[in-house]
């Protein structure tokens, strides 16, 4: 009995070092680690040898860690989109609603995981300087706020009023930037003044692409025949 014992207690520990590897795991092993020793680890052998997994698991969901810290970035992005649109009202949100709800939800993400993000942000002194991490991020924010301003076109009567999506994505990233660094220096309670920041920046997003330099030029076009007619 006493060797049955022993063989089922040695097929659980087993069993518990055999864990499947999936993406998330790894990018939560990546995270712990970089939390935990302050640097990025040397190299993808050590670094799967100190959390039981092979590099087979790893270079199937991973090229490199430069991938991998894209890839957190990417995940950040998902879970945020996924989790507002769990709002049973998302589908009847407004184009800028949908826009101030994935701002919301990412920036809650972030906070949640805040130690890992000032690190991987300023592990050069210089947030500018690790960009290069963010290109996921920025490809998935430009497709996303792409699509909502690009409906928003085809709101609009005239072609002449329509607006290169190009620009305006472009510009929602920059925002998402600037957003970015503001909440990083935010001291407030529960980091307030950052929800107060993306309320503004996202009406401001929409302010200018409902109030454009050509809309008003044409508007003044019009006041200025009606005074011609009276």
């Amino acid at each position: 009995m006493a060797t049955k014992k022993s063989s089922t207690t040695s097929t659980k520990k087993k069993a518990s070092k055999t864990k499947a590897i999936t993406k998330e795991v790894i990018i939560s092993a990546y995270m712990e680690y970089v939390l935990m020793n302050e640097k990025t680890p040397k190299s993808v052998y050590k670094f799967t040898k100190e959390h039981a997994m092979t590099e087979a698991a790893f270079y199937s969901f991973f090229g490199s860690f430069e991938n991998l810290q894209q890839g957190i970035w990417t995940a950040f992005f998902e879970n945020a989109m996924k989790l507002g649109q769990k709002n049973p009202e998302y589908a009847t949100f407004s184009n800028q609603e949908k826009m101030l709800t994935f701002f919301f939800v990412f920036f809650e993400l972030l906070t949640a995981n805040r130690s890992y993000v000032m690190y991987a942000l300023k592990e050069q002194g210089d947030m500018m300087k690790n960009l290069s991490q963010l290109k996921s991020l920025r490809s998935h924010i430009k497709k996303f706020t792409g699509t909502l301003i690009d409906q928003k076109n085809d709101e609009k009567s005239f072609k002449i009023l329509k607006q290169p999506v190009s620009v305006f994505s472009e510009g929602a990233w920059l925002q998402t930037l600037f957003i970015m660094k503001y909440w990083m220096e935010d001291t407030s309670a529960s980091f307030e003044k950052t929800d107060v920041v993306i309320e503004k920046s996202v009406r401001a997003i929409f302010d200018v692409f409902e109030t454009t330099p050509l809309e008003s030029i044409l508007d003044f076009g019009k006041f200025l025949w009606k005074e011609k007619m009276n």
